[in-house]
């Protein structure tokens, strides 16, 4: 099966030329290619590539930082035209590192060191995430997890609501994704347009959650599954 494959570099034509070497990769299957830091982050946080082509330089992130942001989401192949980088790089265990320019051997040569790797046996321990990163006033903003009461729907933007920020925090995003990036031993869905901690609700009472003041409705379609966590919690 091909490798899900994704580009991030601040050049457009690096990465018009890496999509053209993965697009004649037999082994690689691109999934996106961008300039667009803030696209490819949430695309790796939606568990949607399994080997990055990432450039180290960038404006808005440098590939460090990035690579500190998505820990062990995916495999990552250093893009750079900077030496000095080399070091840093490998403390992240890459794959592997290349200096533009970049010729197709040697980008041949990085996928096969990553054929390599797959190979091996490796058992990875299951690591708990106990935070997220959402973009903000084009900012990427940390939240602990424990800090999350609930997070509101409004219309193409969430709310999320915690205890230790005054305001909501306003994110370019959808309940749907973040469904998927929450644990969900932790959150869980109570209408269409409410996620809330388990850990945070003060109490139920009739239709609706009752969580640091704020009421929060309990639709229709999602009351048999949100009781039975309840109950379930309560039996644990």
């Amino acid at each position: 099966m091909a490798i899900k494959t994704a580009i991030l570099d601040d050049e457009p034509l690096a990465v018009e030329l890496l999509a053209a070497y993965v697009n004649k990769t037999e082994q690689l299957q691109l999934v996106d290619a961008s300039t667009d830091v803030f696209k490819i982050l949430k695309l790796v946080q939606e568990h949607g590539v399994e080997l990055l082509l990432l450039d180290i330089q960038m404006p808005e992130l440098t590939g460090l930082q990035f690579m500190k942001i998505i820990g062990n989401s995916c495999k990552v192949i250093i893009t750079t035209a900077y030496t000095a980088y080399a070091l840093d790089g490998y403390e992240f265990n890459v794959v592997d590192y290349l200096l533009k320019p970049i010729s197709y051997e040697r980008f041949t040569k990085a996928i096969n060191k990553l054929a390599d790797t797959k190979k091996l046996p490796v058992t990875e321990p299951v690591v708990r995430p106990d935070h997220i990163f959402v973009k903000s006033d084009y900012k990427l903003i940390r939240i602990n997890l424990s800090e999350i009461l609930y997070i509101e729907s409004l219309r193409d933007y969430i709310g999320i609501y915690t205890d230790t920020a005054r305001q909501k925090i306003m994110s370019l995003d959808s309940l749907k994704n973040m469904e998927t990036i929450l644990p969900p031993s932790d959150f869980v869905r109570v209408h269409k347009s409410y996620i809330v901690s388990l850990q945070k609700i003060n109490f139920v009472e009739k239709n609706r959650v009752v969580i640091s003041g704020a009421h929060i409705p309990i639709g229709d379609s999602y009351q048999a599954g949100f009781f039975s966590r309840i109950n379930n919690a309560a039996g644990s």
